[in-house]
Parts: structure tokens; sequence; C-alpha cells
């Protein structure tokens, strides 16, 4: 009903015809005051057939754009609005489609997985390329483009996942701030896509300088937006996996109208400060890695600014790096406005398997004993849940330290045990018999036992031997950067995870090599259990979507995600498919997740599972959705990066797709 308005009249004139009606019947008169509310009804069902440019159920306009990666600057991807209900949902139609142009400038094989911003009605998304692009968010029409790459020779390409927005205090200035695939942080006029100029120098810092200049030929990138707190921009960084020595993975605040450093956190603490003595002596110096590449989380209520961090350099090998090794694999929570620590909790001691917190956490309030407790949720790659209590970092649900694996290579000190949360339960199964083995084709379930019976370990935790070993979450296992999304009605948790392990094994290196012992395989170095085809040697399903009750910890419901064409062609139905890319959650009691390779964006019933409305897309949706209202039409729609590409899929495009209702 979208630019349909109600004819104009008023609740008297309403009244005075039927006091024309009426007066044959005095009795009636009595109904008058049912008939008034009856009208006043009559007329809130009319001015909602137009969809509201004011949000009924946010606290605020600000609520009905998509103004941070996750919606809020928290991350919980709750969309407080219901125009598309699991009523209508089925009629969604494509509105508008815009093209980046990025294949024709040359990529090749990076994925597109970028969620949009919106603000005051405008979208904002970034691209492999580093371009930063503007459009009308209801007609998907280009306003500017900005391209730090203009007039080079041969561009460069690396995932990025979007950007940022900051304003004055008196909206005044306007930036959009975001980091770049060469180590650059970029504040431009959100308005013109012109460089801000008294920022940095021209508009721009050099994040490379102090952290990753003794290293020039050391990747040292940036492919997640910046956190804003206040005035603000806290960045993390990507940094090299291999060699163990080379550019620090420290986390910076930068004032976002000058650039100038604010603060910075030392991720591998220095001598003297807390967490120093979980390395073995001299192994910190210089130690890459533990780095905080994806998003992080700001409760700008409390001024915390909650980092997931990744795992030490070298990913699979640790005998140069013997201890706990604080604060890789850690969740910190840091004063936003200072950067000294308040609390943190490592979800993986010792790091080989490259479990790092790929995911932003998730920032909720939960019920405990009648009242109300900030929490923050951080999913990992092994399928565990991790429940915290955001002010102390105290677990809500119990955890235990767990006996697992030793390692069995030289100089290799694997940590005795490791956490486990008592609840939620995993997300991903944590071990593998034979009876676990996918048999979807005669073929593929022949090659997947051969495979299993060469290999050793074959639970979470195995560390990589001398011999080919079976490790499970793998390295795209479990939860990855896709994250998850929070209804605050129903405190349900939204998920979707893959099941497939990991394979390899330590190779003994020349002398003189950055580390002793090398992950390898005759796969290549980052190897996973799956056969020809790329399906998982795992029984089906593959990909899944969990919908978890954090009030209770308990799963309410959890249904295969994806589809793989070729096996339902032959009957194999159910086998979900893996992904990159997360849900969001919305009012309207629906789901909204892409990331499966299959080329499909779906929606989902939040409280049952039951799937309700897809749509092929031109190539594989490997990002999170957003959803918005635009301000002229009162539309509400769902916009989803479709580039395809990456660890899954073959088929390219440069799309950015948005949908609406008809």
């Amino acid at each position: 009903m979208s630019g349909k308005t109600c004819p104009p009249f008023r609740l008297a004139d309403f009244a005075n015809a039927a006091s024309g009606i009426l007066f044959l019947k005095p009795f009636a008169w009595n109904l008058m005051p049912f008939l008034q509310l009856l009208v006043k009804i009559v007329l809130l069902a009319c001015v909602s057939a137009v969809p509201p440019t004011v949000d009924p159920i946010g606290r605020n306009p600000a609520d009905n754009q998509w103004r941070s990666y996750g919606h809020d600057p928290g991350g919980k991807r709750f969309f407080p609005l219901a125009q598309i209900n699991r009523e209508n949902v089925v009629r969604l139609a494509v509105a508008w489609t815009y093209r980046t142009g990025e294949i024709a400038l040359g990529n090749q094989d990076r994925a597109f997985e970028c969620t949009p911003i919106v603000v005051d009605g405008v979208l904002y998304l970034s691209t492999p390329s580093s371009r930063v692009i503007a459009l009308d968010a209801e007609t998907g029409r280009e306003r500017w483009v900005f391209d730090p790459q203009a007039g080079a020779g041969k561009r460069q390409f690396l995932q990025h996942r979007g950007v940022a927005f900051w304003e004055s205090r008196d909206g005044r200035d306007r930036r959009i701030l975001y980091g770049t695939f060469d180590g650059k942080l970029v504040a431009l006029d959100a308005e013109t896509g012109k460089l801000s100029r008294g920022f940095g120098k021209a508009g721009i810092v050099d994040l490379r300088q102090g952290v990753a200049d003794r290293w020039p030929e050391l990747q040292y990138a940036v492919t997640s937006p910046p956190a804003i707190y206040r005035d603000l921009a806290i960045v993390g960084s990507l940094v090299p996996e291999n060699p163990g020595k080379g550019p620090s993975g420290v986390v910076r605040a930068f004032d976002v109208r000058s650039g100038r450093l604010v603060w910075k956190f030392n991720t591998i603490p220095q001598v003297g400060e807390p967490g120093a003595e979980t390395w073995q002596t001299g192994s910190s110096e210089d130690r890459t890695g533990a780095n905080v590449w994806s998003i992080v989380s700001i409760d700008t209520e409390n001024g915390l600014a909650l980092l997931p961090v990744g795992s030490a350099a070298y990913d699979f090998y640790g005998g140069d790096r013997q201890g706990n090794n604080l604060y890789a694999n850690s969740l910190v929570a840091l004063d936003a406005a200072t950067g000294e620590i308040r609390w943190h909790f490592q979800a993986v001691h010792h790091d080989i398997w490259d479990y790092d917190l790929a995911a932003q956490p998730i920032l909720v309030t939960l019920q405990r004993e009648g009242r109300a407790v900030p929490a923050v949720v951080q999913l990992t790659k092994m399928g565990l849940v991790f429940v915290l209590n955001r002010l102390t970092g105290e677990p809500l649900f119990p955890i235990v330290e767990k006996p697992v694996p030793s390692s069995q290579v030289p100089g290799e000190a694997a940590s005795a045990t490791q956490p486990f949360p008592s609840k939620p339960q995993p997300l991903s199964r944590l071990s593998m018999t034979e009876s676990d083995l996918s048999r979807v084709t005669p073929e593929s379930e022949r090659y997947c036992r051969d495979l299993f019976s060469r290999t050793k370990g074959r639970a979470v935790y195995s560390p990589l031997g001398v011999d080919l070993t079976l490790y499970l979450p793998g390295t795209l296992g479990g939860g990855n950067w896709s994250g998850g999304s929070f209804d605050p009605r129903t405190g349900y948790l939204y998920v979707n995870t893959n099941e497939v392990g990991a394979i390899g094994y330590m190779r003994r290196q020349p002398e003189g090599s950055p580390a002793p012992y090398r992950r390898a395989s005759e796969w290549g170095e980052y190897a996973r259990f799956w056969d020809p085809n790329r399906w998982s040697c795992s029984k089906p399903p593959w990909g899944l979507l969990h919908a978890i009750n954090l009030t209770t910890g308990e799963t309410a419901w959890k249904v295969p995600l994806g589809k793989v064409e070729e096996l339902e062609a032959r009957g194999v139905t159910g086998t979900g498919t893996l992904s990159l890319g997360g849900t969001i959650v919305t009012a309207g009691g629906l789901v909204f997740v892409a990331g499966t390779n299959d080329s499909r964006l779906r929606a989902f019933d939040s409280g049952t599972g039951r799937l309700l409305w897809e749509t092929r897309l031109e190539a594989s949706g490997h990002a999170t959705p957003a959803t918005y209202l635009g301000l002229r039409t009162g539309r509400q729609y769902v916009v989803i990066a479709a580039g395809g590409g990456g660890y899954f899929s073959k088929e390219m495009s440069d799309a950015v797709v948005a949908f609406a209702l008809p």
C-alpha cells in the first residue's frame, strides 16, 4: 500500500454523520463513545497502511535505518519494523539492482562481503578494490564514488565488509570512515564523497606507521569497518598468518576529526604489562597475529569496546610461543574512551588450529533471577557459544576446562585443557567416527571413507601431527565471521554454521625457515575434509541455521540451510550447504540469510524455522544482508551484496540487489 493515503476526514465529521443516521433511534446514542473509539481504530489502521516514517517499535527514527554494520553498535542485527512479515514475505520482488563494476576492473575471485549501511536515505557500501560508493537507498541511483586506486596501473583486490558513519553532535559534520587494502584509514564527507581535509594528511591516516613500517613486504590491511565511539574510530587490522614475526596486531583509536592517535591497546602484552607472563620468554617480541580483523562492538551505555581477537602467528605451530598467549583468541573488554582493559576471556589457549575469534561480539540483555543482566555473546569456529556478563566477563552459563589431546610435534606444547560452556550445546559436531561419514553418493562415500581411514585425531582440538590429521570443526566450520543476530523480544539468537573438518600434517621445514614446522597436505596448506565436489565428508546437513533461547541456553530449533541442486536431482535432499555471510532478524518474525554457496537469499520464520521465501541471486551472497525503511516511499527494503567468489563459489557478480514488497 506504499504511496497510498486515507481520505482526509476528521473524527468530528464522522460523528456528525453518525448522528444523522442515529437520530431515528435515540437509544443508539449510547453507542456513540463506542463508535468514536471504532473510528479511531479505523484511522490508525488506515494510517498504518502507509508505511511509517517513524519507527513505532524502536526508540527513534534512526532505528528505521541501518547505521552500523550490525544495525546497532552492539551488533544485534535486529530491525524493529514489521512491514515485511510472515504473511507477505512471499511477495518480495527486486526493487533495484546496482552494479559496482568490480569485475570489469579485474576482480576475479575476491568475495563481495560488504554489508551496506543506510543513513538518512543514503546507502554506503565498499568493494573488494577498497572503493566506497554512495547510492540512493530507494532507487539504487549512484550519488558518488570514491576510488583510492584511481589512476593506478594494476589494481589490488581484497575482501571488504563495509564502512562506518559518524556525525557531529550538531549534525553539520558527517563522515564515512573506513580502512583499505593497503592499511590506510580514510575519512570522507558523507554528502560528497570528498576526502575530509582536516583528517590526517588530506583525509588519510597511514596505519602502517609505527606498527608495520619495519615489514614493508608483509601485508597490513583493514577489511572490516571501524567501530565508532563518540568522536573516536577504533580500528583493527588484517596481518600475516605466516611467518610468526611481523606487523603488530595492536588496536588503535583515532580522533574522527583530526586523525590524531588517542589510544592503543597491545593485543600481545609487552614486558611489564598484564598477560606478558603467558608468553615464553622473548616469544612475544615482534610477534604478529593476535589481531582484530573482524568487527568490534561498542557498549555505548557503559563505555565499553568489545574486541574479538584472532590467533597468534604462525597459526598452526606454537613451539616458538609456548604458553597460553594472551590476548590471542580472547574476547577483550576495553574502556572505549581510554583503551584500558576492563576484563578478558580467552576462548582458546595456545591456538594451533586457526580458531581465531572471527565473529562480532553480540551485546544483549538477558533475564537472570528476575533482573536484567547486560551480556555479550561470542560465537566461535569451534561451534561453541560463550555467554558472559558484559560488565565483568563472568560466564552466565558455567564454563569448564576439559582435557584435550597433546601434540606429538617436536617442540610443540599444546594446552592441556580448553574451555567448554555447559550451555548452549555445541552447534557443530566435535568428533567423528566412521558412522558420521557422508553417503550422499557411492563415489563420495568411497572417497571420504578412504580419506578418513588415513587420518588421526578426528576431534576438536586434535593437534595437527606429523601424520595426516583430521580435526573438526575446521577453519571454515562452526560459526565463522558470519556471526549471529538476536531478537530482544524473544531472547532468541540466530546463527548459521558449517559442518566441515580440516585435514593436514606438520611438515619439517629447512634449516633457517621462519618456523621449524608448517602445515601441509597434498591438497594445499588449508585443506578441508571434503570430496572432489567440495561436498563435506561429514554426514549432512552440511549447513545449519540455529535458533537458541539465550534465556535457557537451549536450542529452540535448527534446520538445514541451503541446497545442492545436483544432489536434489538425484533425490538427496536436506543436505544444506556451506555458507559465509550471516543472519538478520526483524520484528516481522523473519530471519533473512544469504551466505550459502547456492546463490539464494532466504527468509525463515523466526519462531519455527520454517522456510517462507527464497529467491535466486546472480551469484552467492557471501555477505550479511541489511534492511531499512525508505524515507520517501515508506517501503521496507532488504539489500544483499551478491558477488559470489571467495572460498565456495566460482560464479562471480558485482550486483547489489534490493528487494521490497510490490
